[in-house]
């Protein structure tokens, strides 16, 4: 059998259509529910529908006042604040195009991407960098509390299909590229709520994460209010120690975060949570042993999905279909995936593949902008092709594998990082690990481990991490180099950066570790 699953038809596409407008349908159901809470150690700031949906309204109102014209580019430099969702979602119903960016950029960085955007218009908190020459007016932050009084703008509708927002890639591949998304990409969400959340008008959900990650936007906000749910948003600077009582003190019912949120949660004893339901995780691979632990400290799972920039979450597990052990999960409902080889075919089930995604997906990019070739190098026939490999079973779980230019080649055999990484990470001395392939000469390469240990004064040996791997690897996978670090470096999303990972063990003054 063909690793391809065609699971009905996506929700189908209004003509005339505005994504703030869907996302703020709620506010004429429930004014006065809380639609936003910004979680403090002194207590809450709270939103109700009708107030957050007077403050998008605006803040589109004031954005136009300054002269903005349709499809202008909003470039925002804002922190996890109120402001960020009033901007983002304001610019959207106006018809502009806001240009999320992370609080963590340089100066340098985002004189790069003012470059390849032009903007109209920069949104700034005043504590965040900025580079002297910039093309267009920069708006402090603060301004957009003013804008809180002024008439209601309309919302511009228009074709679904048309540019809504750019978000940037995290630039893994060595350049970040700015990916535009539809108004349609809102409606794509919709294959969400029971294909991975089991999202209820009555959660509460709350997201660790920083809000120009689609995860955080999608996830933490846009979907809830779409529901009618309250979104529950730690305060930046937030400590993940504290995010256990986070959870339990705001009666969340639903927590989302990156693997490595979690991890460092359950390095404390955890306070009962009687409303949680269940957690969700994406942004790289949960390991098995992450969500074994989390289900003991809890009683509850996490749930994990598969996405990207270009289309966020399109397989995962969910509450009404876990993922089996070892697997993400399955292709959510509406969805139509397939795990390809070389020439484009569908693989058999059980063979390694490119997860590949039905261009006609409403969640799926425009395109790179002013970038139309390596927006067509995505594509083969009718799919878009992910860059990721994964492997099929007969029921349809998928099990994710890695970025095919992180797959290892041990001895002539393709070896998953993640695999490898699930096995050691059972170590009861190692906190958390990764693996890459190392060349240690132009004939030869090997499999490199490095290493957290989850007591720096008293690391495990090399030799110790070996005999460990030969019991739990078949020797091909079994790493033959292992360095101690006191971090894995990883990207502003939190994903490991395996190509900084290959550079820092092939410095001459990293060795095994003793």
């Amino acid at each position: 059998m063909q690793s391809i699953i065609d699971a009905g038809p996506p929700p189908p596409c209004p003509p005339q259509f505005n994504l703030a407008a869907h996302v703020l349908a709620a506010a004429q159901r429930f004014p006065e529910r809380i639609a936003l809470e910004l979680l403090g150690p002194e207590g809450a700031d709270r939103l109700t529908y009708a107030a957050l949906e007077a403050r998008v309204r605006g803040c589109g109102t004031g954005l136009l006042a300054l002269g903005l014209m349709p499809e202008d580019r909003v470039l925002m430099r804002l922190g996890n604040s109120v402001e960020f969702p009033v901007l983002f979602l304001g610019a959207i119903a106006a018809g502009l195009v806001p240009v999320p960016t992370s609080a963590q950029l340089t100066a340098r960085e985002i004189g790069a991407l003012c470059a390849t955007l032009s903007p109209a218009l920069i949104v700034a908190d005043a504590s965040l960098p900025l580079p002297p020459d910039l093309p267009c007016r920069v708006l402090p932050s603060a301004e957009l509390t003013k804008m809180a009084s002024l008439p209601p703008v309309s919302f511009q509708l228009g074709d679904p299909n048309r540019l809504a927002y750019i978000i940037f890639t995290s630039g893994t591949s060595g350049r970040p590229q700015a990916v535009m998304h539809a108004h349609r990409a809102i409606l794509a969400r919709a294959m969400m709520m029971t294909g991975w959340y089991d999202l209820r008008p009555d959660d509460r959900v709350l997201h660790a994460g920083a809000f120009n990650w689609t995860y955080t936007l999608g996830t933490g906000l846009m979907d809830p209010w779409t529901m009618g749910a309250t979104a529950l948003i730690p305060m930046p600077g937030t400590p993940s120690a504290d995010l256990p009582g986070l959870l339990a003190r705001h009666e969340a019912s639903l927590f989302a975060a990156a693997p490595g949120v979690y991890r460092q949660m359950l390095r404390q004893p955890f306070a009962p949570c009687p409303k949680l339901r269940h957690g969700l995780s994406a942004g790289e691979s949960l390991p098995p042993a992450l969500r074994a632990r989390w289900q003991e400290a809890t009683g509850t799972d996490i749930h994990e999905a598969f996405g990207m920039s270009e289309i966020s979450t399109f397989l995962s597990g969910a509450p009404g279909r876990p993922a089996p052990t070892g697997c993400t999960g399955f292709a959510q409902p509406g969805r139509k995936l397939a795990l390809l080889d070389g020439d484009g075919a569908p693989v058999p089930f059980g063979t390694p593949g490119i997860i590949a995604i039905d261009r006609k997906d409403p969640g799926l990019f425009l395109g790179y902008l002013d970038d139309p070739t390596a927006t067509e190098a995505k594509f083969s026939g009718p799919w878009y092709l992910t860059g990721d490999t994964a492997e099929m079973t007969p029921e349809g779980a998928i099990r994710y594998l890695g970025r095919a230019d992180d797959m290892m080649n041990a001895g002539g055999y393709r070896v998953s990082p993640l695999e490898v990484e699930a096995a050691l990470t059972q170590h009861p001395e190692i906190a958390e690990c990764a693996v890459v392939e190392l060349a240690v000469s132009p004939e030869k390469s090997i499999i490199a481990c490095a290493f957290v240990p989850r007591d720096a004064s008293a690391p495990p040996t090399a030799d110790a991490l070996s005999a460990f791997a030969e019991s739990a690897l078949a020797r091909y996978k079994q790493p033959r180099h292992y360095c101690m670090i006191d971090a894995l470096p990883r990207n502003p999303n939190g994903k490991i950066n395996r190509r900084l990972l290959r550079q820092t063990l092939e410095l001459p003054a990293r060795n095994p570790a003793p």
